[in-house]
């Protein structure tokens, strides 16, 4: 009965399809997922006698149990499965994935296809749409501007609403959240077409953040590459991925700067630093939507969460947010003009209040500053409930009164909750809101329509051949095995890496030893069960099995009982142990914040009973933000930071751990000693009384008593397998005008035995001026790969350009003054000169 297995359950006039794996790993796993829709069961410890197995487990969203009752014979099983919210279900299948729910869809959409549908122009979009504006009441209306869930299920607080059919035939939505799979997108568009009061086709909207069915590195991870080609190739994939499942319009990327890693949310988005987080933002709308969203392979990109989400206070989640203007600015903003400059289609306020007023509502924030000041003209859109909490806040009296300030702000989009509908009829029958801004909103949402192509071809996404074609293909499966290599972090090595095939016994040792927890927060994959472990990872490279010993040793938050024993036992035996430890992939993402950002206490005693055996032991890291390793620095031979790596996962770390591949990734989020130094960052202000290597010894200055002010690994930090020295570092000259550049050069050696490649850093520093500037800002890198003893001159061009910051005035300049300039491996390791701006 070990592999995968299938059945079909014809359930309400549907069909379904469940994906059962079962594996042996220190007794019987099951894993259930399920198509059209993703399931959200947890693996489940199961029991077998004979040819029958039993499960229990229980549901992510829901502590009801999950029960599972199988027996099987030869290729073919039957039994029972009792889920929360469904009931009981009788299964019966057999051996392998089966045939793709896809393949009947195919004749079905046929007919509604449409030949020889071209792009319209803009002129010509513009004019339908003010046609189609001029036809429409005012339900009409704000059913384009209402978003609603393609089920009954809800995220936040429940959603009182009809039925989406219902609602869809009736015009009252003009987008659809959450229909995972071309079939329901197909029905659902069908009644819009066919039944609504204007036929106009709807949008379907998805949460694509790090890929569709072919699951790539978390964003936090990838960002760990500074590999802008890759992590564009990864957005277009899983943009193939996910528009041939119909979705027209992803509710990503997350470009929020992010500094404290007691935040769930900084796993969504590329780490501390304005300047790398703005070109990473560039790269995955390129990445999303392509030469064209004409494009049936492309997505409409959206901005989140607009603005200062991740400056939550305490690192907790839909928390206050209290900052100045300037660190609004140059901090925060970057990411989103860069986004915006690139052509995103949307943008998603973020929960948070800026000056005290809700985001949704902020008319500075969304009017003035997005619309006005950056030009920004596509969908803004709600997130979810948003417009609702703007008076749970306090910031309006009620729900009336809180629509209206989402209508000023230039809100056209009201993610599944109802107050549009509810209250803006009365509201525009008062006077209070103009008919006019429904159209300004409604003219927005309509030209996207027609931008993607659906207003001509209304089913032109739902595409169940290029499904079958594009779903977890091996090409993409390759891509994502390639960026998770470049994502991976050596963060310690006392020489044991790489791993060399000598005949010597490994100990794999942890929670995440055997685990497929590797795709992270903010997946909806189907294909969860085929995520390759670690474990698989190792032994896919042939490794005699005799020759490893596998122990889970605990669980990521709990006991096993007998396990620590167990897995010193087999430490013990062992020549090397790989402790694979971690956080699980629900301690990391949306209302996923942690106080304690050090491992759990549980895996911290594994730890110390298999260091205590003496054997050289390498740690590796399964998790989503930053964690305290201080006692891992000081105990263990290496540290390799994989985070969650996605489906190809397993294989990409066995290729580091063993050399197949030489680690490159650069940290992107600094690494605490403490939780009590965070938020840390490494692009922070002078204060009037800084420690130095000369004061550190006195008390009046600006330093903890118990713990340094650095990071264990700062911005910037990754080693190599190579060696890399930096010599040199000379400017052509020392006075830059306004006009001209300078040119900063540096000499890179590979002083090491393997070829390696480096990830060369500049920074610079504003010395003195109107407002106190960072100590040190990133304003370039290079990427260059050098054999063994090479060495390469690498230059950076330097201009006027690169010294502009937002000044109190809110005006975008560069001030006359003494700047210094820093190349180098990391924020912390660099060599330095000076020059002037005259």
């Amino acid at each position: 009965m070990i592999g995968i297995w299938n059945a079909r359950v014809n359930r309400n006039g549907s069909t379904s399809k469940f994906i059962l794996s079962i594996e042996e790993n220190e007794g019987y796993i099951l894993t259930v997922n399920s198509e059209p829709n993703p399931s959200f069961i947890l693996p489940m410890e199961a029991t077998v006698e004979g040819n029958r197995l039993e499960a229990t487990g229980r549901s992510f969203f829901s502590n009801d149990p999950v029960k599972v009752t199988l027996e099987f014979v030869d290729d073919r099983f039957a039994g029972t499965m009792t889920m929360p919210f469904v009931g009981e279900l009788q299964l019966s299948g057999g051996k392998g994935r089966g045939a793709s729910l896809a393949e009947e869809l195919i004749p079905i959409v046929e007919p509604y296809r449409k030949a020889n549908v071209s792009a319209r122009s803009d002129e010509d979009i513009r004019q339908e749409v003010e046609k189609l504006i001029a036809r429409m009441s005012i339900a009409d209306k704000i059913g384009q501007m209402s978003q609603i869930g393609a089920s009954d299920f809800s995220f936040g607080a429940d959603v009182d609403a009809e039925p989406p059919e219902r609602m869809v035939a009736t015009g009252k939505a003009g987008s659809i959240l959450g229909a995972f799979d071309s079939k329901r997108v197909f029905e659902l568009q069908k009644i819009a077409v066919e039944q609504s009061p204007l036929r106009i086709p709807l949008l379907f909207n998805a949460d694509v953040i790090h890929g569709f069915q072919t699951i790539f590195p978390v964003p936090l991870a990838w960002s760990c590459s500074w590999d802008l080609e890759a992590i564009k190739q990864a957005c277009a994939i899983s943009a193939k991925e996910a528009s041939a499942s119909g979705t027209t319009y992803n509710h990503g990327p997350m470009v929020d700067i992010t500094r404290d890693p007691r935040w769930g949310r900084v796993v969504e988005g590329a780490g501390e630093d304005p300047y790398l987080g703005a070109l990473i933002a560039k790269a995955q709308v390129e990445g999303f939507q392509g030469e064209s969203l004409f494009d049936r392979e492309t997505i409409i990109a959206c901005l989140k969460h607009f603005i200062a989400y991740g400056a939550a206070e305490g690192g907790r989640d839909y928390n206050t947010v209290d900052i100045s203007e300037g660190t609004l600015r140059n901090v925060y903003l970057p990411p989103f003009k860069a986004g915006i400059e690139a052509g995103a289609g949307s943008v998603m306020n973020a929960f948070n209040t800026y000056q005290g007023v809700p985001v949704a509502g902020n008319g500075y924030l969304l009017k003035d500053l997005l619309r006005d000041e950056l030009g920004f003209d596509g969908m803004l859109i709600s997130d979810y409930g948003a417009i609702e909490e703007i008076f749970i806040h306090g910031a309006a009296k009620n729900g009336e009164d809180a629509s209206k300030q989402a209508m000023d702000a230039t809100m056209d989009i009201e993610m599944v909750t109802r107050l549009y509908a509810e209250h803006l009829p009365r509201l525009i029958e008062q006077g209070i809101v103009k008919e006019e801004q429904l159209d300004d909103a409604v003219r927005r949402i309509l030209t996207y329509k027609y931008k993607i192509g659906i207003m001509d071809d209304p089913f032109r996404y739902v595409q169940p051949e290029k499904e079958m074609e594009y779903h977890f293909s091996p090409a993409h499966l390759e891509a994502s095995r390639d960026l998770a290599r470049k994502s991976i972090v050596l963060l310690k090595n006392d020489g044991i890496l790489p791993l060399r095939d000598e005949g010597k016994k490994i100990a794999l040792i942890g929670p995440f030893a055997a685990s497929k927890d590797l795709l992270g927060p903010w997946q909806f994959s189907r294909y969860g069960i085929e995520t390759v472990s670690l474990k698989e990872g190792i032994t896919g490279r042939g490794l005699d099995q005799q020759r490893l010993f596998v122990a889970s040793g605990c669980g990521v938050n709990e006991e096993l009982v007998g396990g620590l024993d167990h897995a010193v036992a087999c430490a013990s035996q062992a020549d090397i142990v790989i402790l694979a430890l971690g956080e699980d992939s629900n301690m990391s993402g949306e209302a996923a914040s942690r106080t304690d950002i050090s491992l759990p206490n549980v895996q911290q005693r594994l730890a110390e009973e298999i260091v205590k055996l003496g054997k050289p032991t390498v740690l590796v890291l399964t998790n989503g933000r930053p964690l305290v390793l201080d006692w891992f620095e000081q105990n263990v031979d290496a540290i390799v930071e994989t985070w969650f790596l996605g489906s190809q996962a397993g294989h990409a770390i066995a290729d580091v751990l063993f050399g197949d591949y030489n680690p490159s990734g650069k940290l992107t989020m600094s690494f605490p000693r403490h939780a009590g130094q965070v938020p840390i960052y490494y692009n922070a202000f002078n204060t009037g009384r800084p420690v130095t290597a000369a004061n550190m010894q006195t008390k009046y200055i600006s330093k903890y008593l118990d713990c340094s002010n650095d990071p264990l690994y700062p911005f910037g930090y990754g080693l190599s397998y190579a060696a890399f020295d930096y010599t040199e570092l000379r400017l052509d000259k020392t006075a830059l005008t306004r006009t001209d550049a300078l040119t900063a050069s540096v000499t890179v050696t590979n002083t090491g035995n393997y070829a390696g490649e480096e990830t060369v850093q500049l920074y610079i520093q504003d010395l003195y001026g109107s407002v106190v500037r960072p100590v040190k800002e990133l304003k370039g890198f290079r990427k260059i790969c050098l054999e063994p003893g090479e060495s390469r001159t690498v230059s950076f061009r330097v201009t006027e350009e690169d010294l502009k910051f937002y000044a109190p005035d809110r005006s975008l300049r560069a001030e006359a003054g003494a700047f210094r300039l820093f190349v180098g491996s990391n924020a912390r390791d660099v060599q330095e000169a000076a020059f002037e701006l005259v």
